[in-house]
Order: structure tokens, then sequence, then C-alpha cells
């Protein structure tokens, strides 16, 4: 094995880790067996009335083995594996056993839960018998052969000298490299295999498409309702306010122009002034609506741009192909200005890092504070916020934030590249 590894230490740790998770997964296929096993014998006992009380917790217990399983794809893998209904959940307990048995899903896991042990059970075993059974050529056979029989065989070796025991050696340790090679390989047959039988049917992940895309729309109208709402509410207490102002003062500095000039000197002077604050009232306003950094450098330096505005040091990090379309770079810039909010305001915080990365067609941006943590995304209303903004994009909000920090959000929002350009630079604010 050190052989194998000998100037790829990243390849040698890839293949032990890789072969950790098939005896892991070797391990889950008797709970696997296990749970399967208990639903079935509450489903044999539904027609004496004992399996009532049985069915709702022994689903619920594959439930979530089967996202265990889903969660380990999508991490191993990078397979996201489309979840199914939930489970019926009813406080009457017949109602709530047959609200289960009629769920596909329920049948789905269940399927799953015999057919993992065979199939995917196999798959991550034959890496480890492979290591085993080499393991065995190479470290046992030179100290047993001479004390076994002629009957002696390693594979296809017959060990009856210290040749063929150096060839059963050698055999062993070529088993030991094919079983750390083939790991990786089964370990992706094993998700594709889990993503095959876990995913939810096409017609119930269309279904919850469409009853998504409903609800996004909703969200999208309600908040370009609110936001037109506040955009004629700035206008009008802010800028159209001082314009009237400005346009009484005018006409009282005319009155005044023959008989007080000075006043009306200073009245004019007041004019400017009251301009003056109008035109930053308006400048606000667009900033507000599409920051005007936004559209002429793109987003990295829309974020450095607010990384100096902080009181709070920021250092960004972005590796952006160039621009990205305008929308999903406003929902990106006022997403991350929500969180540096929240970091100022709540977490503590002294150090936030930003890193904006652009990867299959997805930007994702990860904010890290180093604050106190606990913070929580179904709680606060700024964080459901930036949910709502991103759905409109099919995007995602992940948190993770244990008590004591650090916090870290990752924004992840579908798009396409709209120029090759790259850029790589960091800013510190």
């Amino acid at each position: 094995m050190t052989a194998l590894g000998a100037g790829r230490p990243g390849a040698a740790r890839a293949w032990l880790v890789a072969v950790g998770r098939c005896q892991l997964l070797s391990l889950a296929a008797f709970a696997t067996l296990a749970t399967g096993s208990l639903v079935v014998c509450a489903l044999l006992l539904l027609p004496i009335g004992l399996g009532l009380p049985l069915l709702p917790p022994a689903a619920t217990a594959l439930r979530r083995l089967t996202a265990r399983y889903r969660a380990w794809t999508t991490r191993w893998a990078d397979l996201r594996i489309s979840p199914p209904e939930p489970l019926a959940d009813d406080a009457d307990l017949r109602r709530r056993a047959f609200g289960i048995l009629g769920g596909a899903g329920f049948w789905r896991d269940l399927r799953w839960a015999w057919l993992e042990p065979w199939v995917g059970g196999v798959l991550a075993a034959v890496p480890l018998a492979l290591i085993e059974y080499g393991v065995f050529g190479a470290l046992v056979q030179p100290f047993i052969w001479r004390i076994i029989n002629d009957g002696n065989w390693y594979a296809f070796i017959p060990v009856r000298s210290t040749a063929t025991m150096l060839a059963a050696a050698l055999l062993g340790l070529a088993f030991v490299a094919a079983g750390l090679r083939l790991a990786p390989v089964m370990l992706r047959l094993h998700a594709r295999w889990s993503r095959r039988a876990l995913s939810a049917p096409r017609t119930a992940q269309l279904v919850r498409r469409i009853e998504q895309l409903t609800d996004t729309r909703a969200d999208a109208l309600d908040t370009q309702t609110a936001e037109l709402r506040r955009i004629e509410r700035d206008l009008h207490d802010g800028a159209q306010a001082r314009l009237v102002a400005l346009g009484m003062t005018l006409d009282e500095a005319t009155r005044r122009l023959d008989a007080d000039p000075q006043a009306a000197r200073d009245l004019l002077l007041e004019v400017r002034a009251t301009s003056e604050r109008a035109l930053q009232d308006l400048r606000d306003l667009v900033h507000g609506i599409y920051p005007p950094v936004l559209a002429d450098r793109g987003l990295g330096d829309a974020v450095r741009s607010l990384a100096l505005d902080s009181f709070l040091d920021v250092h960004v990090e972005p590796r952006l192909p160039g621009r990205l379309p305008a929308p999903v770079e406003s929902a990106a810039y006022f997403a991350v200005g929500e969180l540096l909010t929240n970091a100022a305001k709540h977490s503590g915080a002294r150090e936030v890092r930003i890193a904006l990365t652009y990867t299959d067609t997805t930007l994702r941006v990860t904010v890290t504070d180093d604050g106190h943590g606990g913070a929580d995304s179904t709680r606060g209303s700024g964080l459901r916020g930036i949910q709502r903004r991103l759905s409109t994009f099919d995007g995602t909000l992940a948190l993770h934030s244990p008590q004591g920090g650090p916090t870290t959000a990752t924004l992840e929002i579908p798009c396409a590249s709209l120029s090759p350009r790259t850029s790589s630079s960091s800013a510190k604010g």
C-alpha cells in the first residue's frame, strides 16, 4: 500500500476513505434488513390489530434510515436524491396507519429496504472482500503455509514452497491494490443505485415542482408589491416632499427678489441645499433598487463595496467567470448585505469571510463569521427574506450556526455565466 500511495498521498487517502465508507455501508445493510423486517412484521400483524401501534414507529425508523442514505449519497457522490412526501401524521392511530399505507413513498422505501442488503451491500462488500483476502495472502500465508498440509491453496496458487508462498504474497498485495482502487468505483455505483431506488416517482416530483413554483410565484408577487409600495413611500416622503418645498421656497424668493434681495438670496441658498438633499434621496432610492456599482462593476466589486462599508473585518474572495445575469447578481448582493447586517447586529462577530464561486451553472456564496452562533433561519425575518428572495431563482440558503459559533451561511443560485472573463482577486475591508 505504501508503494501504491508513494508520491500520491491524496489518492491514497481517498482510497482509504472510500474503503471506510464501504465498511460503513456493509454494516448499515444489517440495520436496513432489520428495519425492513420490522416493517413487514407490522404489516403482517395489521389484520389482527397488533400492527396498528407498531406500523407508525417502524415506518418512521425506515424513513430516517432512507434519509441517512440520501444524505450519504449527497455528501459522498454529490448526487441529490429527491425526498418522498412526508409520512401521514394523525392523532388517530388507525387513520395514521392507513395514511402511511396510502403513501407511495412508504412502499418505495420498503422495496429499497429489501433490495439494499443484496444490491448495495454486495457492491460495498466486493472491495472489502478483496482487501481482506489480499491481507490474508500477504500477511498470514507466509507464517502458516509450513504447518498446513498439501491442500493449502491461495486463489489458484498451491502454497507448498517458499517460491509459491512469495507468489501468494504478491498476489495478496495485488488483491489489496485492486480492492483499494475498486472502492471509489463501487461507491459511485452504490450512489447511482441509491438515487434510482430512493428518488421520488417522476409524477410526485412534477406535482411537488408545480406546488413549489406556485408558492414561489405568489412570494415573488408579494415581494414585488411590497417593493413598489416601499419605492412609492420613499418618493412621497423623501424626494417628492423636498421638491414641493423647493418650489414653494422658489416662489417666496421670487416675491422678495425686488423688495429684499438679501432674504431672496438666503432663500435661494436654502433651495440649493434642498435640491442637494432631494438628489441624495433619489440616489439612495436607486441604490436600494439596483446599486450602480453592481451594474457597472459586477457582483465581486459590489460585495467589496459592502465589505468596505462594514465596520467588521471582512475578507472577500471572488472567483467568478465574469458577469452573471443581473437579477441573480442583485439577489446575491442584497442577500450578502443582509447577512453582513445580521453578523454586525446579532452575532457579536469581529471577522467575516465571504467566498464567491461559480461551478456547474451554480453561483455559490459562502459567508462565515466568528460570532457566538445560534442563528435560526426559521425565526429571523431577515433570513426568511433571503430565502424568499432566493426561492424566485430556485436558490437555497443553508445555515450552519452551532452555539458558540462559527456561523456559516451558504447561498446557491442556479444561473448561467454571461462572460468568460475570470475574476480571482480578493479584498479586505
